[in-house]
């Protein structure tokens, strides 16, 4: 963990995930001053509409942030790396897509480059290209997932052992068992993206937090599976229209209508949840409460480190009688 907080030059080793269009630097600014990593996701924004988020969160923080930038949705790519030296952004998170052609612009640009990958051989070519760190994400995680289908369980031990940079875990984390287990799986960090929509500061519409909060274990739905666009989201009337329009054999490009950004802002945002559809990752069915996003890095901490004091004196007394 030391490494990780070191090199990010954060408190505490928790990476908000990136939440594409509707990234705010309301809650970005609160992870990066309650000592964790905030992130600003570029997702299909314009660059103009980037460089008004970084310049709110640079009001809102001086501490350390993230700029995520999904390399196959992003239009202007070539524009919203210079967005990113422009501001002097001190990490950039790069996802969706091959990240070597753009890691040594970051790096000789003094800004940390983090990788968020799905598979081995994907964190070993990041890795080699330069990468200062991988996010290994799990097939728990909400929103668009590879293919692949890696839990997290499975993948971050696997990427642990073939890399040599810090590995973080995402998926399906968001309490301080989760956090114990992803580090007991050799993992520096987490990366959380569902847990922090149900926080105090998160500026969501309340039908997005009820629809969380509400959820049980088997709450999340996958879509896209049919048109090569996998995706997990909340159960919801327009998640069940999605899912009947693949039954009927929709056509990869009115799928990608239906899923598009907009949509998303729609449910999460507007909470027209009948028009609009609402990210949310296998951790939903644990989400209970609404703490503050200082209170919620406090008690994983705390609690994390009460599950291994409570295991060690478990496993000592169970190793003595035998």
């Amino acid at each position: 963990m030391r490494r990780l907080c070191e090199l990010l030059s954060v408190h505490y080793p928790f990476i908000q995930g990136g939440m594409g269009n509707i990234s705010s630097p309301v809650l970005a600014s609160a992870v990066s001053e309650a000592g964790g990593l905030g992130t600003i996701g570029t997702g299909t924004l314009t660059v103009d509409e980037v460089e008004l988020l970084l310049l709110d969160m640079k009001k809102r923080t001086k501490k350390t942030f993230a700029l995520n930038i999904p390399i196959s949705v992003t239009e202007n790519l070539k524009g919203m790396c210079e967005l990113a030296v422009k501001h002097a952004v001190p990490v950039v998170s790069l996802s969706a897509g091959n990240p070597a052609p753009y890691i040594h612009y970051f790096k000789q640009n003094n800004i940390k480059v983090i990788c968020v990958t799905a598979s081995v051989k994907h964190a070993q070519k990041a890795e080699k290209a330069g990468a200062d760190l991988i996010v290994g994400e799990g097939f728990e995680a909400a929103g668009i997932n590879s293919p692949l289908e890696l839990t997290t369980m499975t993948l971050i031990p696997q990427l642990v052992a073939k890399v040599q940079i810090p590995v973080v875990a995402a998926g399906g984390i968001g309490d301080s068992k989760g956090f114990a287990a992803a580090l007991a799986l050799g993992a520096e960090g987490i990366q959380m993206g569902t847990r922090l929509i149900a926080t105090k500061e998160s500026p969501y519409h309340e039908r997005y937090v009820e629809r969380l909060l509400e959820a049980d274990d088997t709450e999340t739905v996958i879509v896209g599976r049919s048109v090569g666009k996998v995706r997990r989201i909340l159960k919801t009337a327009y998640a069940d229209r999605l899912i009947q329009a693949e039954g009927s054999g929709i056509h990869p490009d009115d799928f990608e209508a239906m899923t598009d950004e907009e949509k998303h802002r729609i449910g999460a945002v507007e909470g027209r949840l009948e028009e609009g559809f609402i990210n949310g990752g296998q951790i939903s069915g644990l989400v209970k409460s609404i703490p503050t996003v200082q209170e919620l890095f406090k008690e994983m901490m705390e609690g994390a480190e009460q599950i291994y004091e409570n295991q060690m004196k478990t496993f000592k007394r169970f190793y003595l009688k035998h």
